[in-house]
């Protein structure tokens, strides 16, 4: 069922309208699906961000583990059209998580070839796709680079993956042992495009999705057996999913204005939506109670898959650096 970002009653645009004729719960089927709608180079800006964004949405909605399949491989199709790259056919993913002791380098050979050594982390699909666009270190700062992932010198590690959410997207680390790579543009690229910050908010797009899933279980129950309890709940998670629909509907036209204050306002959404997120799951577990956690196996698993998905959001952390982009300019509201 289609989740409609519009604040009107828009009839849904030709990707969510794919997406409803193919939702699926299975992880190679959303694969295809990711590969079919990435054949219309949807690029956030470009004109079909709501539809995007809608699409997204209504595949999470349906099911997180569908979404976290398609959602990367649309991002790695806007990055190589906005970079005016070619884009290989197959599966994409994007592997810009940093950290650990083992960091990717990237080394530029005697005749000029580049190879990646080292580790990347949290590498969703890694053993599955057949592409992916990864940071490494470089000299002149971290860059991004397009690798294949089923050539030599690839070691895929998810022994470390015990997730109870997304347990069918591992998302563990990958050991890259001078494997071959393109250059995509110049160092910092990646996250100076103002593309970074609205594919940002079409994860967000994708979490506000899970919460709708959960929320329909709510009304569901209220519909079927209502008492002032339950209602109350239904109420008050209403009010933050409208809240969150609407900041998703007002970033998407933002979006494809080309608002040159798309960082702030990409920080404002995902924390809006984050929140409601937090605040959908506490209210239905509060108004169902244990049941359907134990017992419901599509909505136990919505929940599990919900809370690992939505903590992209760094909480706090995140907070803070929405603080620090707006406390040296005159108060914004």
């Amino acid at each position: 069922m289609r989740v409609a970002l519009s604040m009107t009653s828009a009839d849904p645009g030709p990707l969510t309208t794919l997406v409803n004729d193919s939702l699926s719960d299975d992880i190679s089927d959303a694969l295809t699906l990711a590969q079919q709608l990435g054949e219309a180079r949807p690029v956030p800006g470009d004109g079909r961000t709501l539809d995007l964004w809608e699409a997204l949405s209504t595949i999470a909605a349906h099911d997180l583990g569908a979404v976290r399949a398609i959602e990367p491989h649309l991002d790695a199709v806007a990055i190589l059209t906005q970079a005016g790259q070619p884009i290989e056919g197959g599966t994409w993913g994007v592997f810009a998580a940093e950290g650990g002791s083992d960091p990717l380098i990237a080394t530029l050979t005697a005749d000029g070839d580049v190879t990646l050594a080292g580790t990347k982390p949290w590498c969703s699909l890694a053993d599955r796709l057949d592409h992916a666009l990864v940071t490494a270190n470089t000299a002149a700062g971290p860059r991004l680079f397009a690798v294949s992932l089923r050539g030599p010198g690839i070691d895929v590690d998810y022994g470390a993956w015990v997730a109870r959410g997304l347990r069918e997207i591992p998302s563990g680390p990958v050991h890259f042992r001078a494997v071959p790579a393109r250059a995509i543009k110049d160092a910092g690229w990646y996250v100076e495009r103002p593309g970074f910050a609205w594919g940002g908010v079409g994860v967000a797009a994708c979490w506000f999705g899970g919460a709708i899933g959960i929320a329909r279980s709510v009304h569901a129950a209220a519909a079927a057996k209502p008492n002032p309890h339950l209602l109350a709940h239904l109420g008050a998670i209403d009010e933050v999913v409208q809240s969150a629909r609407a900041v998703l509907w007002e970033a998407a036209a933002a979006t494809d204005r080309g608002d040159p204050r798309a960082r702030v306002l990409a920080k404002r959404v995902r924390a809006t939506v984050a929140r409601a997120c937090d605040d959908v799951i506490h209210r239905a577990g509060r108004a169902l109670g244990p049941a359907p956690l134990a017992l419901n196996a599509a909505h136990a698993k919505r929940v599990a898959d919900l809370q690992l998905y939505v903590r992209q959001h760094h909480a706090e952390r995140d907070l803070e650096s929405l603080g620090r982009s707006i406390a040296d300019e005159p108060a914004p509201w």
